[in-house]
């Protein structure tokens, strides 16, 4: 695997974990049945956790970038040219 496409993948991999995890642990103002600034969103989260949520996929992300690496690695698919 050439570094270009690893880096690729692992991008690939860190934005779909990242947004996967985006809506976990969210509680928007509205569901929490508190008042709301004038001109504020209610849907809005109170608290994002962006910092931690990005660490988390990037966690995730190595993780599955270790599988696929493992993956091309063995030749797990037979995508390799006799």
């Amino acid at each position: 695997m050439s570094p270009f496409l690893a880096v690729a993948i692992y991008l690939i991999l860190w934005w779909l974990s990242f947004f996967a995890l985006l809506p976990v642990g969210a509680q928007s103002h509205h569901e929490a049945d508190e008042e709301v600034v004038p001109g504020a969103e209610r849907g809005a989260p109170r608290v994002h956790n962006l910092r931690q949520k990005a660490l988390w996929a990037a966690a995730i992300a190595a993780v599955l970038w270790l599988g696929v690496f493992w993956a091309v690695k063995v030749d797990l698919f037979g995508m390799r040219a006799p």
